[in-house]
């Protein structure tokens, strides 16, 4: 179905509260196709929201590119300058061989071998959190976890993790009042900055890790490792903290979800799914078409910006029954949350890893989860994430 509406759907603004699901649902059940004129998108773009559209979209074989970029704002006349270069906004043989390459460090192999780093890693946070008072998961918890562990893949030494941390926020939390500091550009400076003097040390001293990894490949020059060690930085950090935020705020608020993890009667795989779904931190992916095609009928020319609205799909009522509830029944769980096709997120099983090692100890080391007042969300466009997520913890 086609709908036309006068509404720039790459406004911050419009993602502050829960009224951003309401939007989405009624557009993913009238699978409607949204026109956003210029303003957030230099030359406006068209949306879709149903999970048909969307996978539609994100297929393989559908006549669409990554290599313009990947977010609102960029398109064939406007293009990501990383594109053709990074993983995540390149296609075909460049992009099979990145993900050749980043591939094993991320894979389900590797992510067991991390497990334990995870576990440390929890067991340290939540050392600082049982003690009664007070704790905002957003920013004590939920960027911890996935920080250290991509750092460590990364080959980051620990005393510089706070900063990159910090510089990540910035990097894709920047629309938000939070980060007034710095701009999004800024901060991926930074980043580039901190990794060419990280990319020297490997030069000098090779390791295991992922900047050594890909300075073996002879066809990346400097700035092509580079712009990859910012795409594992952030594609790792950003979205996976907010689905561990998310997983305490599902504690908290579904009745039953803790003590059935604990006893064994919930069952850690399927609320791990059921978490990626419900919080679907990745909000949206642009692609650009590469020929004439129809989308839910609506006809675009070779050079059109469209972007897939992966919150909306996550809670599409033709694909998902009762969709705003928190339910671990739900087989098959057909999220998109990473994303479909040849850019499926390569950190899945990390970040599945992660998820279920929170659960498990959470649901070990916590009797109660309390709420202490509403989750307060980030100002963005780009992740749906927390910026405040308060909660008591009684230890058990």
């Amino acid at each position: 179905m086609q709908t036309t509406k006068a509404i720039d759907l790459g406004d911050p603004d419009l993602y502050t509260t829960l009224d951003r699901h309401d939007r989405w649902r009624a557009y993913a059940a009238e699978d409607a196709v949204v026109w956003s004129g210029p303003g957030s998108s230099p030359t406006g773009f068209w949306s879709v929201f149903s999970h048909r559209a969307c996978a539609a979209v994100l297929a393989p074989s559908a006549p669409f590119t990554s290599e313009y970029g990947m977010m609102i704002g960029f398109d064939r006349d406007h293009p990501d300058t990383s594109g053709g270069r990074m993983m995540v906004v390149s296609e075909q043989e460049r992009h099979r061989r990145l993900r050749k390459l980043v591939g094993p460090l991320l894979s389900r192999a590797s992510a067991r071998k991390l497990a334990d780093r995870v576990r440390d890693e929890v067991r340290g946070v939540l050392d600082g959190a049982l003690d009664g008072g007070v704790c905002d998961v957003a920013t004590a918890i939920g960027p911890r976890i996935p920080a250290a562990v991509v750092c460590d893949i990364l080959g980051v030494p620990e005393e510089d993790q706070d900063m990159l941390i910090d510089l990540t926020n910035h990097a894709f939390g920047g629309e938000d009042e939070l980060f007034d500091g710095m701009t999004p550009r800024q901060a991926h400076t930074e980043i580039l900055v901190y990794f060419d003097e990280l990319i020297s040390a490997r030069r000098a001293r090779p390791g295991d890790d992922l900047v050594s990894t890909l300075l073996t490949d002879e066809g990346l020059d400097l700035d092509d490792v580079l712009l990859n060690c910012d795409n594992v930085l952030i594609g790792g950090n950003e979205t996976t903290r907010h689905a561990i935020t998310g997983a305490v705020h599902a504690l908290a608020e579904v009745p039953g979800l803790l003590a059935g993890l604990r006893d064994g009667s919930a069952d850690v795989d399927a609320a791990v799914e059921e978490v990626l779904r419900w919080t679907s931190p990745a909000m949206h992916v642009l692609r650009v078409t590469t020929a004439d095609t129809t989308v839910n009928g609506q006809d675009l020319p070779p050079g059109t910006p469209v972007v897939a609205w992966l919150p909306a799909a996550n809670r599409d009522p033709a694909e998902f029954d009762d969709p705003e509830a928190f339910r671990l029944d739900r087989t098959p769980n057909r999220h998109i949350t990473f994303g479909h096709g040849v850019h499926h997120c390569l950190g899945s099983a990390l970040a599945r890893i992660e998820l279920a090692v929170v659960l498990r100890e959470l649901a070990e080391r916590v009797s109660t989860v309390e709420l202490l007042a509403e989750p307060t969300w980030l100002r963005a466009i780009v992740v749906q994430g927390y910026s405040r997520l308060q909660v008591r913890f009684t230890g058990r």
